[in-house]
């Protein structure tokens, strides 16, 4: 895959999955209007987290590190890719069904383990409640993971990338409705995110058969193929489930303090927004094109792909970080503070938003060095690393608790985040030039970084200029949209002028893409 050509593919990811994310933040703000921070958003919360953290496990991990390259080689040799497909689909669902089994049964128990604060308060039957129609969603969506990994490995990336936006489309049209209506909100929510995993399973099976491979359901059989594929799924799947497992350990810090896990949840995803349109773009488009060149022996066209990834992350990443430590609370504020959310709930997850922010290069770093791994089919070692980095969580979460309150999660996974990004920078020596930035890289690094730094004092000025403007009823909106658009001028020109990019390569790339 040529550099435009890789860069098209972030675009088109990153398109949808920003569309995915502005849709979800409709979602996060009809949520916190119509429900808002308190025992039953909580309850929804730790519900909905069960399916999304055994997910991480079951799809995006597993299939993302060690179906796509095992797919992609067989798809680049002829090897009889759809007959890999098929089994490795009727393995995993297999074992999702038992999964889901045995969640059920266990419901009580999972949400005493994630969120024991709730114990002994409304919250917690609530949350079981919830758990029993939300678990099922986990099916849907892991098998969905299957069909994504074979349209992504064929740069077939579009309907994949779309597929999550459905969900958000249900959740808000079921809101809207259920309110309408004058329903209980959270009813209607809730039993829609299994019927939005139909519709999202069936999105990308279609797109599947259009692309012209067919896949059926069939007892499944094993074999070596399907061994090799476990062996490398199921350390890479731990792996990369790292930042749920983090989430969970957060939430079950902060679950003795009401509306804590309200407030962390929204913080997270303001700060995912970023994450998912650039990480999640990054790992999708550049783990089948380093799997391609590296089986090829195009070391120099692997490091060219890997440094241009690079870029790509941070000239996003880096300036979002920075407003998030320099405009948190305006950004909370004008976004969720409405209906059932007052003044001190954006206070408090606005704090959360800056904590979150000093990390958010580290877990997009992340998505850049695990492909360097899971090329290789070496998902042991990012496995060693992410159980350390958990390790380093779970102690600075409890330890800081009695220090920091609810707040300490927030911080913890922020400092396990750059630990985890350490490790595999150190691991990844040995990998010689291939894990090394190239020249261009080290030369615009810095200079995004100034052009950031430039964008934070004209957005903190800014703020301070339109701090009355920003609290205004029916002025806030047009305020908080004039400061974002005005920082993205000032970081773009600044970039420009200094040469951390150019705005030819944007333009050559979209041509590219149409």
């Amino acid at each position: 895959m040529k550099p435009v050509r890789l860069m098209s593919g972030f675009l088109t990811v990153g398109f949808w999955t920003l569309a995915s994310r502005v849709l979800g933040f409709v979602r996060e703000i009809l949520i916190t209007a119509y429900i808002g921070p308190g025992p039953v958003m909580d309850a929804f919360v730790a519900a909905f987290r069960l399916p999304n953290m055994f997910r991480r496990f079951f799809a995006e991990g597993a299939f993302n590190a060690a179906f796509v390259p095992m797919f992609s080689k067989k798809l680049e040799s002829g090897d009889d890719p759809e007959g890999f497909a098929n089994n490795a689909f009727n393995v995993l669902g297999m074992a999702v069904l038992v999964l889901v089994g045995l969640g059920m049964v266990a419901m009580p128990a999972l949400v005493w383990i994630t969120a024991k604060g709730f114990q002994g308060d409304a919250r917690f039957d609530l949350t079981v409640g919830f758990g029993y129609i939300v678990f099922p969603y986990i099916l849907f969506m892991s098998l969905a993971a299957l069909f994504s990994g074979v349209l992504n490995s064929s740069n077939r990336f579009a309907a994949a990338a779309a597929a999550p936006v459905l969900l958000n489309i249900f959740a808000c049209s079921a809101m809207i409705a259920g309110a309408a209506l004058g329903g209980q909100v959270i009813d209607w929510l809730i039993w829609t995110i299994p019927v939005a995993g139909v519709a999202q399973l069936g999105l990308v099976w279609v797109a599947t058969e259009r692309a012209g491979i067919r896949i059926r359901p069939a007892l499944p059989r094993w074999t070596p193929e399907m061994s090799k594929l476990v062996k490398i799924a199921v350390p890479a799947a731990l792996a990369s489930g790292v930042m749920q497992i983090n989430l969970v350990v957060g939430q079950l810090v902060a679950s003795g303090t009401e509306k804590a896990v309200s407030w962390l949840f929204v913080a997270d995803r303001l700060y995912q927004l970023p994450l998912g349109v650039v990480g999640i773009a990054i790992g999708v488009v550049l783990l089948p094109d380093l799997s391609r060149r590296l089986r090829a022996g195009d070391d120099t066209g692997a490091r060219d792909a890997y440094s241009r990834a690079g870029e790509f992350a941070l000239l996003l990443t880096i300036p979002s970080a920075v407003a998030f430590l320099v405009i948190p609370f305006p950004l909370v504020s004008v976004l969720y503070e409405r209906g059932a959310t007052t003044s001190d709930d954006a206070a408090a997850i606005a704090i959360a938003v800056a904590i979150y922010g000093v990390g958010l290069p580290a877990f997009v770093l992340q998505k850049l060095l695990q492909p360097l791994y899971f090329a290789r089919e070496d998902t042991r070692s990012p496995f060693r690393f992410a159980v350390f980095s958990m390790i380093v969580n779970a102690g600075l979460a409890v330890g800081l608790h009695p220090i920091l309150g609810w707040i300490a999660p927030a911080v913890a996974t922020s400092l396990s985040g750059w630990a985890m990004v350490a490790l595999l920078m150190w691991g990844a020596r040995p990998m010689g030039d291939v894990a090394r930035f190239d020249d261009r890289f080290k030369q615009r690094i810095w200079r995004i970084t100034v052009a950031a730094v430039v964008m934070g004092v004209g957005l903190a000025g800014l703020s301070a200029l339109g701090a009355e403007m920003l609290v205004t009823s029916g002025l806030r909106y047009l305020a908080l949209a004039l400061l974002i658009v005005l920082g993205a001028i000032i970081y773009f020109a600044t970039g420009q002028m200094i040469g951390a990019f150019h705005f030819s390569e944007f333009k050559q790339a979209l041509r590219r893409g149409r």
